[in-house]
């Protein structure tokens, strides 16, 4: 039953202590953590607007700006004309982004041999696909719960009837 109590804690624990680790690490690169998350996000997302890439990132959209700002002074990033809505910019990545990216997935791996030091490669797969269920699991609650604040049907029970088949 405590492993159950302290699940919530202890996923917020190691949370914690990966982004301070990681933010350590970066340090050097003169990136803070929530550059890094908006570079690997854009990498993923090129063409999105800055209140995507805000939302992406769950970075506050003000904060996106300054970050954004800071990034496209140094030439990593550039905002384009959404030819759809003439008030909004896309962003895109430039190549000077790239071994900027390049170091930011080095430090990744690097941390990741340290966290999983003491584990198989059989028991990270497991624990990153059980990982990636929890989180697909809490996105289809989430999305319930925005449904059912609209009127609309909720997910949440369906979700629950799906367990163990993903």
């Amino acid at each position: 039953m405590d492993q159950v109590r302290n699940f919530g804690f202890l996923l917020k624990n190691v949370s914690r202590k990966y982004s301070l680790r990681f933010e350590r690490q970066t340090q050097e690169m003169l990136l803070k953590y929530s550059n890094c998350k908006a570079l690997a996000y854009l990498e993923r997302n090129e063409g999105v607007s800055q209140s995507k890439l805000a939302e992406l990132t769950e970075i506050d959209p003000m904060t996106m700006v300054r970050i954004l700002d800071r990034m496209e002074a140094d030439g990593l990033v550039e905002r384009r004309p959404d030819l759809s809505d003439r008030r909004a910019r896309c962003l895109y990545l430039t190549p000077n982004s790239k071994p900027v990216l390049d170091e930011i997935w080095q430090i990744a791996e690097q941390i990741y041999s340290e966290i999983f030091a003491e584990t198989s490669q059989a028991e990270r797969d497991v624990f990153l696909d059980v990982l990636g269920r929890i989180n697909r699991n809490l996105s289809l609650h989430e999305l319930g719960s925005e449904k059912a604040e609209h009127g609309g049907e909720t997910i949440g029970k369906s979700a629950g009837s799906k367990r163990g088949r993903s």
